[in-house]
């Protein structure tokens, strides 16, 4: 396995961690459909929060929130119709697009997590 989709799985897993110490609850995880994925999906009372990980190691050029441009979001969207309408019960929630950031500072370094809401 590549060490770059590790590092992806370990932010996934550290992003999904946050959000539920901040009272989000996980509905989906990687929901793959036609060509993309959504990394996680997320309620917080009546609203269901579609989330975008970005994990980087310390030597990245740019913080991990400047690799979603519009092309993802567009994506993120796309697929966002395709679980609501796969998830009927959610069709009367609120929606929102977000951003998590986990910079990764090395083994045994510690980490940061960026939570960035209503990106779209």
């Amino acid at each position: 396995m590549k060490a770059s989709f590790r590092l992806g799985e370990w932010g996934e897993a550290a992003a999904c961690g946050f959000l539920q110490m901040c009272g989000y609850r996980c509905l989906a995880k990687r929901f793959r459909r036609g060509g993309g994925e959504i990394d996680l999906v997320m309620a917080r009372g009546n609203r269901v929060v579609f989330v975008e990980v970005k994990t980087r190691g310390r030597n990245s050029p740019a913080v991990p929130e400047a690799w979603v441009d519009g092309r993802k979001l567009a994506r993120m969207r796309r697929l966002a119709r395709i679980w609501i309408h796969e998830c009927p019960e959610n069709r009367a929630h609120d929606y929102r697009f977000d951003v998590v950031a986990v910079e990764f500072d090395g083994e045994g370094r510690g980490y940061r997590v960026r939570h960035l809401p209503g990106v779209s």
